[in-house]
């Protein structure tokens, strides 16, 4: 999910393939490795989804939504393989990508591949939001300086939200350098951060394919979030760290993302991608330099000036207090008030004088 694009998104960016429709069809992008789309009724409308030949059948590279359009794709596409599901791959938790994670794994009797951080992710947002928040994680959108009403409204648009996947009852753990073999091709676990906790990129080395998930999409940018339950969190340091380790991936790559089109140029990306956070560090210590001092609201609302309801709200805060927290946590920025987990008060995020900048 996103709330802002790249200022030039695409640039140095090649595209080989015409993208499939979301129905069902697909387009061999490489001997035994297809490209599907599954549509999604939001302003994101789409999630690329990878069907990979193995031996023993076909591996399932993330879902799309728990809808019934979805699943009624499924079984079509499904129907016309030449051999069963031999699998199921989630590159990490989120529900367009493993919202019938459970539901495809049970149905065909096989196993469901995560990593171990994105497979409890999903069993802890599985649950409904509680009603109140708990005073820790209410204490975090006090802290930003969030008015109450727009709170409430922010946190009832969470819990209309009607996505949430079924659990899957049991899993096979994938970590960072782990290898699976499917068919011909060897599959190398490539850890992303940042945009989730322990996001799984797959890697063929002899072929030079990147099925990148969330990690590196060509047109915009994942969402970096702070979130309540980790709320001194800094994943914006998780993702920097992240692109350079993509960047040591053989430059004339084919991307597979999870949205928008297949792609090569991958240096060029994520050059691209680093810059835009860098640019937007700088524009927030302008911001909180032009005003004195502000709240992490105020910053948000300089930040994004044209968020579009109360979903919008929990991304751009969320980014927001993460591109703060790379500010703070380098001395360059300070944060008065309210810091720490189960502190009271509002937040205030100020200058810090050149003289004392490390």
């Amino acid at each position: 999910m996103t709330v802002t694009g790249i200022a030039a998104p695409g640039a140095g960016l090649s595209y080989p393939f015409a993208a499939p429709a979301a129905d069902g069809s697909a387009v061999e992008v490489a001997p035994g490795l297809l490209w599907l789309r599954m549509p999604m009724p939001m302003a994101l409308d789409h999630i690329n989804v990878y069907l990979l030949q193995a031996d023993e059948g076909w591996f399932i590279v993330d879902t799309g939504l728990d809808t019934p359009t979805t699943r009624e794709i499924w079984r079509a596409v499904i129907a016309r393989l030449p051999g069963p599901v031999a699998g199921v791959v989630c590159t990490h938790f989120h529900y367009d990508h493993a919202g019938l994670a459970a539901w495809l794994s049970e149905t065909h009797d096989v196993p469901l591949w995560m990593t171990h951080g994105e497979y409890y992710m999903l069993r802890a947002t599985a649950a409904p939001l509680p009603d109140p928040l708990p005073p820790l994680q209410q204490r975090h959108y006090d802290r930003s300086g969030m008015p109450p009403e727009r709170q409430r409204a922010m946190l009832a648009a969470l819990r209309r939200d009607g996505y949430s996947p079924a659990v899957p009852q049991a899993f096979r753990r994938l970590r960072d350098g782990d290898v699976l073999q499917i068919g011909a091709r060897r599959w190398r676990i490539v850890v992303g951060e940042g945009h989730s906790p322990e996001h799984a990129c797959l890697y063929a080395d002899a072929d030079r394919i990147l099925l990148a998930g969330d990690q590196l999409l060509p047109r915009i940018s994942s969402n970096v979030l702070v979130m309540p339950i980790e709320p001194d969190a800094d994943p914006l340091s998780l993702w920097l760290a992240s692109l350079r380790r993509l960047e040591a991936l053989a430059p004339d790559t084919l991307v597979l993302p999870s949205h928008d089109e297949v792609f090569s140029g991958l240096h060029a990306r994520t050059r691209a991608l680093d810059e835009h956070h860098r640019e937007k560090l700088a524009r927030l210590q302008s911001i909180v330099a032009e005003a004195g001092s502000c709240r992490a609201f105020e910053a948000m609302l300089a930040l994004f000036p044209r968020l579009k309801g109360p979903v919008d709200d929990v991304l751009a805060l969320g980014e927001t207090l993460a591109h703060l927290a790379w500010l703070v946590r380098r001395g360059l920025l300070r944060c008065d008030g309210g810091a720490g987990v189960g502190a009271g008060g509002v937040q205030r995020y100020s200058r810090v004088p050149m003289e004392q900048v490390v």
